[in-house]
């Protein structure tokens, strides 16, 4: 007996739910883990190894929290979440870029007045 719309039965749903997340939080601390380790082993790769290692997991775990967390894939049918989720970030890099700007700007107007 299948369930209107092709939705699982609440049971299987939930263990494929759960599943997910926990895929997800597995994910989630191993890639949180690697970098602390790297950082905890000191100088034994140099500094911009480190650097390049720790942004590029960052990357990757803001996927990871995208995929099984917040539930953004991107098919065609999802596709006006990952447009959402596309501008807000352009408006808050905007935000923030200009912040920076209208504050350095200010700091250099002001060097000058001592």
């Amino acid at each position: 007996m299948s369930s209107p719309q092709g939705s699982k039965p609440d049971a299987q749903g939930y263990r494929h739910d759960l599943r997910g997340y926990l895929t997800g939080f597995g994910l989630a601390v191993v890639l949180t883990v690697i970098p602390f380790a790297l950082v905890a082993m000191g100088d034994t790769l140099d500094r911009a190894t480190v650097i390049a290692v720790v942004a590029g997991l960052g990357v990757v775990q803001l996927f990871v929290h995208l995929r099984y967390f917040l539930h953004v894939d991107f098919s065609r049918e999802e596709r006006e979440k990952v447009y959402l989720l596309a501008f807000s970030a352009l408006l808050l890099f905007l935000m923030a870029a200009g912040t920076i700007w209208v504050l350095v700007n200010m700091n250099t107007r002001m060097m000058g007045m001592g």
